[in-house]
């Protein structure tokens, strides 16, 4: 994950449901949402209009550009993101659908999704607050609240697999450290648009090689620690770089910050204050394929650059993804005939996800390793997902919609 898709987590929800409190029960028809034309270029962000009535607001954006881009929205303060659409490839258009509180916000491009982004512009959201009908409101609630509880587990989880791996690594027993690395990513992998929220922390535990040098970071985390692991294979990747392996010191102090950065995703996610919303759950959901499928991604086999471990992570991904879908799924079943559709789709193509990932390998058994994986095999693995990144596209904008009416 290379930017935060929940840096407003603690506190924020914004644009939003709002699950509490009193507002008119306004309805929210997802078939009459506003729709805004966002275009993204290399120097430029523009959207349509400046202005919104509250209520569901899909921002549709084109990268016009050349640089995979992202569009963010940003609260007030102009720079808490409250809701993000990211790897926009050129070319390619994606949907942003929020539920739109009343209240004065930013929006933004970042192309090349490296920087403080451009056009930034102010945009506002007129009219009442807005809020969904009782039982969407408890159905939407219990859907936080499983959902959240996940992603606590997933990050306890987390904790004691990493200290595993990097005491193989610390200790010098790379061969099992070699073994850990992709089980020690799983849980991470689940919840990533979740680790994304909190400041530096992503960075710090997944960026890879071109991304910190690209943003002036440190290479640290998960990768760093990879490239030391898998040193032929770093060596051969950068022939223009001297590529040595770390002495033990700095073993120590690359683990030590690995142990310690996830142990800050802990305390984060079990902070009182940690709140996550629906359209986090549902635009977090189609974020995590987005991961799979970005050009620095693991369908291009350059997650995991060194290990080739890309496979598990794709699987960590998907199952993240169908999780959160899980979350919301009754809620979209109950609107219509549009909901009951699209969930029907969306557990099929799990399904033959899942299935044809399993061809490769497993958690327990191993995956194939990706460099051995074809381009053909590999055009059939996107063929696969994006059969499945459609429809989950189009999950927030029914789970946000009215319920019908008879």
């Amino acid at each position: 994950m290379k930017h935060p898709l929940l840096t407003s987590a603690i506190g924020i929800g914004a644009l939003a449901v709002a699950l509490s409190g009193c507002v008119p029960n306004a309805p929210l028809d997802a078939a009459s949402a506003t729709v805004i034309a966002v275009e993204s270029t290399d120097d430029g962000c523009a959207v349509e209009t400046a202005t919104a009535p509250s209520g569901t607001v899909t921002f549709a954006v084109t990268n016009a550009g050349e640089r995979i881009t992202e569009f963010y929205i940003l609260k007030d303060d102009g720079l808490s993101i409250v809701a993000e659409v990211e790897n926009i490839a050129p070319g390619a258009s994606r949907d942003l659908t929020v539920l739109a509180q009343p209240g004065d916000y930013f929006t933004v491009c970042k192309p090349g999704m490296i920087g403080d982004g451009v056009g930034t512009a102010a945009f506002v959201v007129s009219g009442d607050a807005v809020s969904v009908n009782a039982d969407d409101e408890a159905a939407q609630a219990t859907a936080v609240a499983n959902y959240t509880a996940y992603v606590k587990t997933q990050a306890a989880e987390l904790v004691p697999k990493v200290q595993e791996f990097v005491d193989a690594y610390i200790a010098g027993n790379d061969d099992l450290a070699r073994s850990l690395f992709a089980p020690a990513r799983v849980n991470y992998e689940r919840i990533e648009p979740t680790a994304g929220a909190f400041g530096d922390l992503d960075p710090a535990i997944d960026y890879r090689k071109p991304g910190a040098e690209a943003e002036g970071l440190e290479f640290t985390g998960f990768h760093r620690i990879e490239m030391d692991l898998w040193l032929d294979a770093a060596a051969a990747n950068y022939p223009d770089e001297t590529i040595v392996a770390l002495d033990q010191a700095g073993r120590e102090a690359m683990g030590t910050k690995l142990v310690a950065d996830v142990q800050e995703l802990y305390d984060a996610v079990h902070d009182p204050e940690f709140v996550l919303t629906v359209a986090d759950i549902t635009n977090g959901a189609i974020g995590l394929l987005d991961e799979v499928s970005a050009p620095d991604g693991k369908l291009p086999g350059e997650e995991n650059e060194f290990s080739h471990t890309d496979l598990s992570d794709f699987l960590a991904n998907v199952e993240g993804a169908q999780v959160a879908y899980t979350a919301v799924r009754d809620i979209a079943a109950a609107k219509g005939d549009e909901g009951a559709a699209l969930v029907a789709e969306l557990d099929e193509r799990f399904v033959d996800m899942t299935a044809l990932l399993a061809t490769y390998g497993s958690y327990d058994a191993g995956f194939v390793s990706y460099d051995t994986v074809t381009q053909a095999e590999r055009n059939v693995l996107g063929a696969q997902l994006n059969a499945l990144s459609e429809p989950l596209s189009e999950l927030t904008h029914t789970v946000l919609g009215v319920t019908p009416e008879g």
